[in-house]
């Protein structure tokens, strides 16, 4: 159970630090320090967008249309931060 749990914590970990990611690069390419005319930079950026859709996606429907503000990143952080800290504090039950 123990192996579980930690597989599940790095898993996390992983699309935490991918959600992170996202964010500093949409603040990045909205004040224009980023072009998506670059070929990287729109590869990356088109490359986050597809991996963190299946997890922006059903929150988006869940929140009210708040016209051009985006608040499913900050849900999905604040639920991942909670998983993780739920599941770091309840791994040492099963040592």
């Amino acid at each position: 159970m123990l192996s579980l749990l930690q597989a599940l914590d790095l898993v996390l970990s992983v699309v935490w630090f991918f959600m992170i990611a996202h964010l500093i690069m949409s603040w990045l390419i909205t004040f224009q320090v980023l072009n998506l005319a670059q070929p990287l930079v729109a590869q990356i950026w088109y490359g986050l967008n597809r991996l963190l859709e299946p997890v922006y996606g059903p929150i988006r429907r869940i929140l009210p249309n708040m016209g051009g503000l985006d608040l499913a990143p900050l849900v999905a952080l604040i639920v991942i931060i909670i998983l993780r800290n739920t599941i770091q504090n309840n791994m040492y039950a099963f040592a």
